[in-house]
């Protein structure tokens, strides 16, 4: 009996250690690795030097980022990490270069002053006799008229028609700018896209993250409204099977107008837990074969095996295949496959209408 009563209190202990070092603290090593494969999802910190540090449950960050937005989006990475007790956020905020200002217009040329008319010449002495005997001749025939008791005829003015008023031309119409092919398009996402909630084909929101500009000069500002589709998504399953999550943009809106686009397919995949899962499994059914054999063959080993399977099936709900989140403000990089022509806008207003007018 004493010794049934050991071996049942040592198949405990088992379990017991077996539990304690599932629910282990992640090493500094798994804390920085954990903070950089999620600094590494989101598109707005890709390709940036960042430094992660982990010491004793405090981590540091350093490098540099373009923006406030993307260095308190590091610091919320490195919090949600288990184990990460303080973050000391060393990031610097270095912008982006901003557009060269336009090259200044030279001031029109002085105006040189116009050269005085020549004087009109005084008529020669034959020129006045001639007047002088036209005129003379003009009174005679007057005298004429007036002794025959005719009265001259009054000359009319001619009537005076005013000038029509000057219409001003009609301004030109907005030039159209070709934003090429390659280009990225850096959008922060409104809506947050869930793989175990979201389905294919349905429609997401973001915001242009940086501005576009064509030879140096912005096309479209930042802070435009963007939209896209789900091409594809799947749920990662509770015993196997990989998330995914592929992501296309369709139009984006600038100045009152909606322009379709043809970017390519953000991508990503999630891991799988299915070999882990099956190996938790096995310890749970040799669990259950100690817990069968301690009380006795038969009925007592198939009392054992339901318990080793209930461990067993435990650890495998506790181990669901990893779901990809997005959340709203993450940030995605996609690039134009085609080029497309756009009215340059200004800087977008707040409350302006997303998505107004047809597409382009």
């Amino acid at each position: 009996m004493k010794a049934r009563v050991s071996l049942y209190l040592s198949a405990m202990l088992l379990i017991a250690a077996l539990g304690v070092a599932c629910s282990k603290a992640p090493n500094d090593a798994q804390i920085t690795s954990q903070i950089q494969e999620r600094m590494n999802g989101d598109s707005g910190l890709q390709g940036k030097q960042l430094g992660v540090q982990a010491a004793n449950g405090t981590v540091t960050l350093t490098g540099a980022v373009d923006n406030e937005t993307q260095r308190e989006a590091a610091a919320r990475y490195a919090q949600g990490i288990p184990g990460v007790k303080t973050v000391v956020n060393d990031l610097t905020v270095t912008p982006a270069q901003a557009a060269q200002p336009a090259a200044e217009i030279p001031p029109p040329p002085e105006e040189q002053p116009k050269p005085e008319p020549a004087r009109r010449k005084e008529a020669t002495p034959k020129k006045k006799h001639a007047v002088a005997k036209d005129t003379e001749m003009a009174s005679a025939a007057d005298s004429g008229a007036a002794a025959s008791g005719m009265a001259p005829q009054a000359q009319q003015a001619a009537p005076i028609t005013p000038a029509p008023p000057v219409t001003p031309a009609p301004p030109p119409p907005p030039q159209k700018v070709t934003i090429p092919a390659g280009t990225t398009l850096a959008i922060r996402l409104v809506d947050t896209i869930d793989s175990e909630k979201n389905q294919p084909g349905e429609t997401f929101h973001g915001t242009l993250n940086s501005p576009l500009a064509v030879d140096g000069e912005v096309a479209i500002p930042a802070g435009y409204d963007v939209e896209g589709h789900i091409v594809d998504v799947k749920s990662a399953g509770k015993f196997a099977g990989q998330s995914l999550l592929v992501l296309q943009l369709d139009r984006i809106a600038v100045g009152g107008k909606s322009y379709s686009i043809a970017t390519d397919q953000y991508k990503r995949q999630g891991s799988s837990r299915g070999k882990n899962t099956a190996e938790k499994v096995g310890a749970g059914a040799a669990i259950g074969a100690i817990i069968g054999g301690i009380a006795g063959g038969g009925k007592g080993a198939a009392i054992g095996a339901a318990a080793g399977g209930g461990v067993g099936g435990g650890v495998q709900a506790a181990t669901k295949g990893q779901q990809i989140k997005l959340p709203s403000e993450t940030v995605l990089n996609f690039t134009l496959q085609n080029p497309v022509s756009v009215v340059p806008a200004g800087e977008r207003h707040a409350g302006a209408t997303p998505m107004a007018g047809p597409p382009q």
